[in-house]
C-alpha cells in the first residue's frame, strides 16, 4: 500500500528539504508526494518588508514596495513546482502536484480529501509573527485537517512551532 505525504511549499524544494522528507518515508515504504506552491504565498508587503530587513536584506526590503506582478508570481510557481517534481524524481520519490491560487491551507484540505494522506508537511521560510501567533500555514492545516502536520523550515532541518 502506497503511503501519500501531501506537502505545501511556499517555494521550491532543496536538498535538505528532500532529506527532511526521507526521513518520514520508512525503509520499505511506497511514499507518494502529492506537491503545493501557491501563485500567491499571501505575505503582506509591510510583512514581506519586515522579513527581508529582519535577514539584513535592505536592498530586497526596499525592492518589496515594488514588486506587485500577479503575473510573476504565477510563473515563479510554475518553475518553483517543475523543479521541486525534478528534484523529487530524482531522489526516488513518486510526486504529483500543481500550483494553486487558492488558499493554500483550503488546497491542502481539497488535496487531502482528494489523495487520501495520511501526512502533512509545510515547509516555509521563518515568518516571525505568523510563526509566534499561529497564523501560520500549518497551524492552521493542523486545526483542519485532521492529520499530523508537519512545520519545516525550508532549507533547514528547524522544525516550526504549529
Amino acid at each position: 500500500m502506497t503511503q501519500t505525504i501531501l506537502v505545501l511549499s511556499e517555494e521550491a524544494l532543496t536538498s535538505p528539504d528532500l532529506r527532511n522528507l526521507q526521513t518520514l518515508r520508512g525503509e520499505d515504504e511506497l511514499v507518494e508526494i502529492v506537491l503545493l506552491i501557491p501563485e500567491d504565498t499571501g505575505e503582506s508587503v509591510l510583512g514581506e518588508f519586515f522579513r527581508h530587513l529582519g535577514l539584513l536584506e535592505v536592498g530586497e526590503a526596499f525592492r518589496t514596495f515594488s514588486s506587485d506582478d500577479r503575473r510573476h508570481d504565477e510563473v515563479a510557481a510554475r518553475e518553483a513546482l517543475a523543479t521541486s517534481l525534478q528534484l523529487l524524481a530524482d531522489e526516488g520519490f513518486p510526486a504529483r502536484g500543481r500550483t494553486t491560487s487558492e488558499d493554500p491551507v483550503d488546497a491542502m484540505i481539497q488535496e487531502a480529501a482528494a489523495s487520501g494522506a495520511t501526512q502533512a508537511v509545510v515547509i516555509t521560510r521563518p515568518h516571525a509573527m505568523a510563526d509566534t501567533f499561529h497564523a501560520d500555514w500549518a497551524s492552521k492545516a493542523q486545526a483542519k485537517l485532521g492529520i499530523a502536520v508537519l512545520h519545516l523550515y525550508s532549507g533547514s532541518g528547524f522544525i516550526g512551532d504549529s
